[in-house]
Protein backbone atom coordinates (compact mmCIF):
# COMPACT_ATOMS: atom_id res chain seq x y z
CA UNK A 1 0.00 0.00 0.00
CA UNK A 2 2.78 2.21 0.63
CA UNK A 3 4.07 1.67 -2.61
CA UNK A 4 0.74 2.30 -4.34
CA UNK A 5 0.83 5.82 -2.08
CA UNK A 6 4.29 6.78 -3.73
CA UNK A 7 3.00 5.87 -6.94
CA UNK A 8 -0.25 8.16 -6.84
CA UNK A 9 2.28 10.96 -5.50
CA UNK A 10 4.38 11.04 -8.30
CA UNK A 11 1.60 11.20 -10.92
CA UNK A 12 -0.19 13.61 -8.97
CA UNK A 13 2.77 16.13 -8.94
CA UNK A 14 4.41 14.75 -12.40
CA UNK A 15 0.26 15.82 -13.18
CA UNK A 16 0.54 19.54 -11.69
CA UNK A 17 3.61 20.20 -13.45
CA UNK A 18 2.43 19.35 -16.80
CA UNK A 19 -0.36 21.48 -16.20
CA UNK A 20 2.36 24.01 -14.70
CA UNK A 21 4.02 24.08 -18.08
CA UNK A 22 1.09 24.31 -20.14
CA UNK A 23 0.30 27.66 -18.21
CA UNK A 24 3.85 28.85 -17.89
CA UNK A 25 4.37 28.50 -22.12
CA UNK A 26 0.58 30.40 -22.67
CA UNK A 27 1.54 33.16 -20.18
CA UNK A 28 2.84 36.54 -21.68
CA UNK A 29 5.03 37.67 -18.59
CA UNK A 30 8.32 35.78 -19.45
CA UNK A 31 10.23 38.47 -19.19
CA UNK A 32 8.91 42.46 -18.03
CA UNK A 33 10.78 45.50 -18.26
CA UNK A 34 12.90 46.75 -15.53
CA UNK A 35 12.37 50.10 -13.76
CA UNK A 36 15.91 49.64 -12.32
CA UNK A 37 18.62 52.90 -12.91
CA UNK A 38 17.25 55.90 -14.09
CA UNK A 39 14.21 54.39 -15.81
CA UNK A 40 10.91 56.41 -14.76
CA UNK A 41 8.44 54.52 -13.45
CA UNK A 42 5.27 54.85 -15.65
CA UNK A 43 1.64 54.00 -15.46
CA UNK A 44 2.06 51.09 -17.30
CA UNK A 45 3.79 47.56 -17.31
CA UNK A 46 5.41 46.17 -20.70
CA UNK A 47 6.12 42.36 -20.85
CA UNK A 48 7.06 39.84 -23.04
CA UNK A 49 6.54 36.11 -23.55
CA UNK A 50 7.30 33.50 -26.27
CA UNK A 51 4.39 34.13 -28.45
CA UNK A 52 3.26 37.82 -28.07
CA UNK A 53 4.41 41.26 -26.45
CA UNK A 54 1.87 43.22 -24.21
CA UNK A 55 1.45 46.60 -22.52
CA UNK A 56 -0.87 47.20 -19.53
CA UNK A 57 -2.27 50.20 -18.89
CA UNK A 58 -2.89 51.66 -14.75
CA UNK A 59 -6.36 51.48 -16.12
CA UNK A 60 -6.69 47.50 -16.70
CA UNK A 61 -6.12 47.77 -20.30
CA UNK A 62 -4.14 45.38 -21.86
CA UNK A 63 -2.74 45.52 -25.03
CA UNK A 64 -0.72 42.90 -27.34
CA UNK A 65 0.84 41.85 -30.60
CA UNK A 66 1.67 38.63 -31.37
CA UNK A 67 4.93 38.44 -32.49
CA UNK A 68 4.52 37.95 -36.49
CA UNK A 69 7.59 37.07 -38.57
CA UNK A 70 8.47 33.35 -36.64
CA UNK A 71 12.18 33.24 -39.01
CA UNK A 72 12.76 36.97 -37.12
CA UNK A 73 12.69 35.89 -33.92
CA UNK A 74 16.14 35.60 -31.93
CA UNK A 75 17.42 31.70 -31.55
CA UNK A 76 16.38 31.84 -27.78
CA UNK A 77 13.08 32.59 -28.30
CA UNK A 78 12.86 29.87 -30.91
CA UNK A 79 14.42 27.32 -28.83
CA UNK A 80 12.85 28.01 -25.90
CA UNK A 81 9.04 27.87 -27.90
CA UNK A 82 10.32 24.30 -29.37
CA UNK A 83 11.79 22.89 -26.08
CA UNK A 84 8.29 23.68 -24.04
CA UNK A 85 6.37 22.29 -26.46
CA UNK A 86 8.31 19.27 -26.52
CA UNK A 87 7.96 19.13 -22.50
CA UNK A 88 4.26 19.49 -22.96
CA UNK A 89 3.95 16.45 -25.89
CA UNK A 90 6.00 14.19 -23.71
CA UNK A 91 4.02 15.16 -20.53
CA UNK A 92 1.00 14.04 -22.52
CA UNK A 93 2.38 10.66 -23.31
CA UNK A 94 3.97 10.10 -19.67
CA UNK A 95 0.21 10.92 -18.38
CA UNK A 96 -0.91 7.84 -20.62
CA UNK A 97 1.94 5.51 -20.74
CA UNK A 98 2.03 6.09 -16.64
CA UNK A 99 -2.13 5.95 -16.02
CA UNK A 100 -1.66 2.13 -17.18
CA UNK A 101 0.66 1.15 -14.93
CA UNK A 102 -1.32 2.90 -11.60
CA UNK A 103 -2.37 -0.04 -9.25
CA UNK A 104 -5.12 1.89 -9.08
CA UNK A 105 -6.22 1.28 -12.45
CA UNK A 106 -7.94 -1.59 -14.02
CA UNK A 107 -5.81 -2.48 -16.87
CA UNK A 108 -2.90 -4.80 -17.46
CA UNK A 109 -4.70 -6.58 -13.54
CA UNK A 110 -3.18 -9.85 -15.09
CA UNK A 111 0.60 -8.63 -15.40
CA UNK A 112 1.54 -7.29 -12.26
CA UNK A 113 5.11 -6.67 -13.63
CA UNK A 114 4.34 -5.40 -16.94
CA UNK A 115 2.00 -2.96 -15.41
CA UNK A 116 4.63 -1.86 -12.53
CA UNK A 117 7.22 -1.32 -16.10
CA UNK A 118 4.45 1.04 -17.52
CA UNK A 119 4.55 3.00 -14.42
CA UNK A 120 7.73 3.45 -14.74
CA UNK A 121 8.46 4.06 -18.24
CA UNK A 122 6.00 6.85 -17.76
CA UNK A 123 8.18 8.70 -15.10
CA UNK A 124 11.33 8.53 -17.01
CA UNK A 125 9.06 10.26 -19.81
CA UNK A 126 8.04 12.61 -17.04
CA UNK A 127 11.99 12.86 -15.84
CA UNK A 128 12.76 13.47 -19.88
CA UNK A 129 9.85 16.18 -19.75
CA UNK A 130 10.91 17.78 -16.84
CA UNK A 131 14.28 18.56 -17.95
CA UNK A 132 13.04 19.85 -21.12
CA UNK A 133 10.74 22.55 -19.54
CA UNK A 134 14.45 23.01 -17.09
CA UNK A 135 16.66 23.47 -19.84
CA UNK A 136 14.27 26.12 -21.73
CA UNK A 137 13.27 28.49 -18.76
CA UNK A 138 16.76 28.09 -17.90
CA UNK A 139 18.25 29.36 -21.27
CA UNK A 140 15.85 31.97 -21.33
CA UNK A 141 16.26 33.17 -17.88
CA UNK A 142 20.04 33.11 -18.29
CA UNK A 143 19.68 35.26 -21.90
CA UNK A 144 18.16 37.79 -19.88
CA UNK A 145 20.53 37.82 -17.30
CA UNK A 146 23.06 38.62 -20.19
CA UNK A 147 20.95 41.27 -21.89
CA UNK A 148 20.84 42.59 -18.29
CA UNK A 149 24.16 43.49 -17.00
CA UNK A 150 25.42 43.88 -21.19
CA UNK A 151 26.97 47.67 -21.12
CA UNK A 152 26.34 47.77 -24.65
CA UNK A 153 22.28 47.01 -23.98
CA UNK A 154 20.22 50.48 -23.64
CA UNK A 155 18.83 51.32 -20.41
CA UNK A 156 15.62 51.44 -21.17
CA UNK A 157 15.47 48.41 -22.95
CA UNK A 158 16.29 45.95 -20.19
CA UNK A 159 13.91 43.15 -18.62
CA UNK A 160 13.63 41.18 -16.10
CA UNK A 161 12.50 37.78 -14.66
CA UNK A 162 8.28 37.24 -15.56
CA UNK A 163 6.05 35.25 -13.68
CA UNK A 164 5.64 32.88 -16.39
CA UNK A 165 9.51 32.00 -15.59
CA UNK A 166 9.19 31.35 -12.34
CA UNK A 167 6.17 29.19 -13.57
CA UNK A 168 8.34 27.14 -15.76
CA UNK A 169 10.64 26.08 -13.08
CA UNK A 170 8.21 25.12 -10.58
CA UNK A 171 6.85 23.09 -13.34
CA UNK A 172 10.14 21.38 -14.27
CA UNK A 173 10.64 20.40 -10.40
CA UNK A 174 7.06 18.72 -10.14
CA UNK A 175 7.92 16.96 -13.35
CA UNK A 176 11.26 15.55 -12.18
CA UNK A 177 10.04 15.12 -8.35
CA UNK A 178 7.06 13.21 -9.66
CA UNK A 179 8.86 11.10 -12.44
CA UNK A 180 11.28 10.21 -9.52
CA UNK A 181 9.01 8.80 -7.88
CA UNK A 182 7.05 6.72 -10.39
CA UNK A 183 10.65 5.55 -11.35
CA UNK A 184 11.03 3.92 -7.58
CA UNK A 185 8.08 2.38 -8.21
CA UNK A 186 10.10 -0.73 -10.37
CA UNK A 187 9.30 -3.91 -9.42
CA UNK A 188 12.76 -5.83 -7.53
CA UNK A 189 13.57 -9.06 -8.94
CA UNK A 190 13.10 -11.51 -6.85
CA UNK A 191 15.42 -14.60 -6.62
CA UNK A 192 15.05 -17.50 -8.28
CA UNK A 193 16.31 -20.75 -6.99
CA UNK A 194 16.09 -24.09 -9.17
CA UNK A 195 13.26 -26.19 -8.61
CA UNK A 196 14.06 -28.85 -6.17
CA UNK A 197 14.82 -33.22 -7.44
CA UNK A 198 12.34 -35.31 -5.89
CA UNK A 199 14.63 -38.03 -3.93
CA UNK A 200 13.21 -41.40 -5.14
CA UNK A 201 11.15 -43.12 -2.62
CA UNK A 202 12.70 -46.30 -1.16
CA UNK A 203 10.92 -49.33 -1.69
CA UNK A 204 9.02 -51.03 0.97
CA UNK A 205 10.90 -54.02 2.71
CA UNK A 206 9.43 -57.07 1.84
CA UNK A 207 11.11 -59.22 4.72
CA UNK A 208 12.87 -61.84 3.12
CA UNK A 209 16.74 -61.24 3.18
CA UNK A 210 18.91 -62.79 0.31
CA UNK A 211 22.50 -63.62 0.88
Amino acid sequence: MANAGLQLLGFILAFLGWIGAIVSTALPQWKIYSYAGDNIVTAQAIYEGLWMSCVSQSTGQIQCKVFDSLLNLPSTLQATRALMVIGILLGLIAIFVATMGMKCMKCMEDDEVQKMRMAVIGGVIFLIAGLAVLIATAWYGNRIVQDFYNPMTPVNARYEFGQALFTGWAAASLCLLGGALLCCSCPQKTASYPTPRPYPKPTPSSGKDYV
